[in-house]
């Protein structure tokens, strides 16, 4: 599996690093934040888009990129993502923004800094399945849960 990389903001990138797996088993390749000056994330304002100085291009439609935060970040400090998880198609060929949200309550927390270089959200590779989909008025077979939904489970173990 291959997927092309360019780097948009080469001299911050020999700066902080390139982006990539912190361990030999880790899931998710780190990004970094290429910015100019440290960002100040004020808690409950709206997000905020982070360049992180790369473009890929997968050309591949069973693979997708997938953004999620840093989960020391996101547990410890507050910062995750604008829109709670990023789906990068395998045809966009144009800058990985990072969309960054300090959830923290407005009273009691400080303001998130991120500063340049920091590593701020990891990128996993997924398979995607593109199923045919098909109309119909009833389905094929019935399923033991059926319409159930939301808590039809229960929480206590069976």
């Amino acid at each position: 599996m291959r997927c092309e990389i360019r780097l948009l903001r080469p001299a911050m990138l020999e700066r902080f690093g390139m982006p990539g797996y912190q361990t030999p088993m880790a899931a998710g390749i780190d990004l970094v934040a290429c910015l100019d000056l440290p960002l100040a994330l004020h808690p409950q304002a709206p997000a905020i888009l982070v360049p992180t100085g790369i473009a890929i291009h997968m050309a591949d439609p069973g693979m997708a990129a997938m953004l999620y935060p840093r989960s020391g970040l996101a547990h410890k400090k507050g910062l995750v993502l604008g829109n709670g998880v990023a789906v990068i198609d395998p045809d966009y060929q144009g800058e990985i923004m990072v969309s960054v949200w300090n959830r923290n309550p407005t009273s009691g927390m400080d303001v998130i800094t991120i500063q340049p270089g920091d590593r701020i959200a990891q990128m996993v590779f997924v398979p995607i399945l593109r199923p045919e989909l098909t109309v119909v008025a009833e389905f094929s077979a019935p399923s033991d849960r059926g319409t159930g939904g939301f808590g039809s489970t229960g929480i206590a173990r069976s």
